[in-house]
């Protein structure tokens, strides 16, 4: 499959883009010239700013699947003006120039909602996932909280209290809703719905992103592709 990324050298997208070329994928990815070293070996570097579709929209086809990351790093309450200017800018970037190069399946890493903290940049994230549906394109948009992993470990003294939430019936759909993923959990997730394109709008949400289990795979045979439990 040709997969296009936007946002690949960050957190998620650098572990994505090594799992899927290891899966046998061809990657393309934009980036600033002077980040391209970031990338993992393999991929192709295409020089351009995630923010202005004109700089990388003709060089996104043929992908078959364009997966959007970019967005602001380590978000935090007080950050919604980044959050526009980076997360929504991007996405309108990326949406445009997915659509005009014919993708047929578009993949965004959005957030759990509703949840009660992260009011403004939950709203953007929604605005996004509505300009994406809006689009006509089929799309998976994946939903996880906060995602488990080097430098991001802190909500792990939080897991005994998830576990107490997930078993209280007014809790447990909250407590599963907003419960934490880890790193390899979101990449295989990520990596399943690349190679599983929606038909539609489909929304994979916490519980569906700790049930990927990924298959070797072998060419295409839809028999080894990824499944997910559901």
């Amino acid at each position: 499959m040709r997969v296009f990324v936007s946002g690949g050298t960050g957190y998620i997208g650098r572990r994505l883009i090594r799992l899927l070329l290891e899966r046998g994928q061809a990657v393309s990815a934009v980036v600033r010239p002077a980040s391209s070293a970031k990338l993992p070996p393999g991929a192709v570097a295409v020089s351009g700013d995630a923010l202005n579709a004109s700089t990388f929209i003709d060089r996104v086809v043929p992908a078959d699947t364009f997966v959007h990351l970019a967005g602001v790093s380590h978000p935090a309450p007080w950050k919604e003006r980044e959050f526009r200017a980076v997360d929504l800018t991007s996405v309108k970037a990326s949406v445009m120039a997915a659509f005009t190069a014919g993708v047929k399946h578009f993949v965004y890493v959005s957030v759990a909602h509703p949840a009660p903290v992260m009011k403004s940049y939950i709203q953007v994230r929604v605005e996004c996932e509505a300009i994406i549906a809006k689009s006509g394109m089929n799309t998976s948009i994946l939903r996880p909280w906060y995602v488990l992993g080097p430098g991001h470990r802190w909500p792990v003294i939080l897991i005994p209290i998830y576990a107490l939430f997930e078993k209280l019936p007014g809790t447990r759909d909250s407590a599963r809703r907003l419960g934490l993923v880890t790193i390899d959990q979101m990449v295989a997730a990520l990596a399943w719905a690349v190679e599983n394109p929606a038909a539609g709008n489909r929304i994979i949400s916490v519980p569906e992103i700790r049930s990927v289990v990924l298959h070797p795979f072998r060419g295409g045979d839809a028999a080894d592709r990824a499944t997910a439990a559901r």
